[in-house]
């Protein structure tokens, strides 16, 4: 992160120059930093991200809570077995599963939108996210479920008013995950969006690169940028990601 931060505020004399101590800035400028937000489109990159990732995470975060809470509480038959798939699911990897998502795509004309990304990160989003709440669901006591429907509440009051706020830490670390994950997509966003103005910051980092010149100072700068929502949203986060982990 020092060299990320460093290099987006290094003139382009100090980044070619073999001179002096690389891991200084003698006459640090804001040039890479202003170029970037005015004459590149990187604020519609990264709004593009945003919307993407927010999106995604919370369509994910919904019926993971509703696919974990079932499994784990609700103790029908099968119920480890579908656990045991869903893990499985988690395994497969992105690069087999955006073959038959990339014909799905194309079918329902979704190709080069926001929602492509949108419908398809949940592929690999929610069976990250059962997982991790099945564990957290299973030590919840069961006895709580069963006393709030002895005293009248149906099964979905004692979800929404007993196990959901206990969960909260491992909602918190869960949607922390899926969000960077969201984020940090590279494979689908470079697949199913051609459209330069639609790009995430992942996929349209590479096109400050012209040519075979890399202009790093805009690179970092874009990254720098790139890994500061993520890096606050994991400072404020952290007491509940500690907590989610250890349950």
């Amino acid at each position: 992160f020092y060299w990320m931060v460093i290099t987006a505020i290094k003139p382009n004399e100090e980044l070619l120059s073999r001179e002096g101590n690389p891991f200084w800035v003698i006459n640090p400028t804001l040039a890479h930093i202003r170029k970037l937000l005015f004459d590149t489109a990187y604020p519609e990159w990264l709004w593009n991200t945003i919307l993407v990732s927010v999106t995604a995470t919370v369509l994910s975060l919904v019926c993971s809570v509703l696919a974990a809470y079932s499994i784990e509480r609700l103790r029908f038959r099968g119920s480890r077995y579908v656990g045991m798939a869903i893990f499985l699911a988690y395994l497969v990897p992105p690069s087999i599963l955006f073959i038959p998502l990339a014909t799905m795509v194309f079918q329902f004309g979704l190709f080069d939108t926001r929602l492509a990304l949108i419908l398809t990160y949940p592929t690999f989003l929610i069976p990250f996210c059962t997982w991790l709440l099945m564990g957290y669901f299973r030590s919840i006591p069961f006895e709580l479920d069963e006393q709030a429907m002895v005293d009248g509440a149906t099964r979905f009051q004692a979800f929404y008013r007993i196990v959901l706020p206990l969960a909260g830490p491992g909602l918190v670390a869960v949607s922390v995950f899926t969000f960077t994950a969201a984020w940090n997509e590279l494979l689908y966003a470079l697949i199913f969006i051609t459209s330069p103005s639609l790009q995430t910051v992942p996929v349209a980092i590479s096109r400050l690169i012209t040519g075979d010149v890399f202009r790093w100072g805009l690179i970092m700068a874009a990254s720098m940028f790139a890994a500061l929502p993520v890096m606050v949203l994991y400072y404020f986060a952290q007491r509940f990601v500690v907590q989610g982990l250890a349950a």
